[in-house]
Formats: structure tokens, C-alpha cells, sequence
């Protein structure tokens, strides 16, 4: 149903495919039902945003750094936080525009360290 490309790197069959997709629509069904928004997020955000939030430093090496065209620097987002908390900023102008409960469900690209036998090692090591 799944077959491992890479360290970390996974190719969902038609059945797996399948499978996924149900459980999306599960969670979906959920999360709409209690009152969530549905939304997508980039995956790909301006280095600007981990900079403001503070956790480009915390960060480190696990962060996926790229240059666009005009070289603006860019992080592969292993999660949202930066990116949600921006839009946030942006949409809720006083308490009438709450309560939110966005959600989204969506790949992520994760190079963190995994334990191995007992320790922390790079996840392609």
C-alpha cells in the first residue's frame, strides 16, 4: 500500500491512496462538523516569517532553505505555525472575527532527528 522511495520519502499506492483519502474524509467530516474552516497553507514560505517568529534559530539545520528566481530566500515548511499566525494577524481585526478554527490537511517535509538505539541521529543517516 506504501512504498518507501528515500529515508523519509513515501510513495502511497492506488490502495493506499485510497485508504488515505478515507481517513481525510473522516477527519474532515469531523473537523467540519465542529465547526472548522478548511484552508491550504503554502509549503513553501518566505525565510521573513521564521526570522519574525523567532524560530529560524531554533530551527537550524532541519529547516529545507531554497532561493527563488530573484533570490528572496524561502524554508520548505516542516509545519504552519509561522504561516497561520501570520494569516491570523491579517483576518482577525477584533473579537467578532472569532472564534476560527482553521485546519488543513497536507504533506509535510520533516528532516528531524528520529532516535536510534538510544540517541538522536539525522533522520537520512
Amino acid at each position: 500500500m506504501i512504498q518507501q522511495i528515500g529515508t523519509g520519502v513515501y510513495a502511497f499506492m492506488p490502495m493506499g491512496w485510497r485508504v488515505l483519502h478515507k481517513i481525510e474524509d473522516i477527519i474532515r467530516d469531523e473537523m467540519d462538523r465542529a465547526g472548522g474552516q478548511e484552508l491550504m497553507m503554502p509549503s513553501v514560505t518566505p525565510l521573513e516569517l521564521w526570522e519574525k517568529s523567532g524560530r529560524f534559530e531554533s530551527f537550524g539545520k532541519i529547516l529545507f532553505m531554497l532561493k527563488d528566481r530573484k533570490e528572496h530566500d524561502y524554508v520548505l515548511g516542516p509545519t504552519h505555525e509561522e504561516v497561520i499566525t501570520e494569516l491570523a494577524h491579517r483576518v482577525i481585526q477584533s473579537y467578532r472575527d472569532l472564534p476560527l478554527m482553521p485546519y488543513q490537511i497536507q504533506n509535510k517535509f520533516r528532516t528531524n532527528p528520529v532516535p536510534v538505539a538510544g540517541c538522536c541521529a539525522p533522520a537520512n543517516s
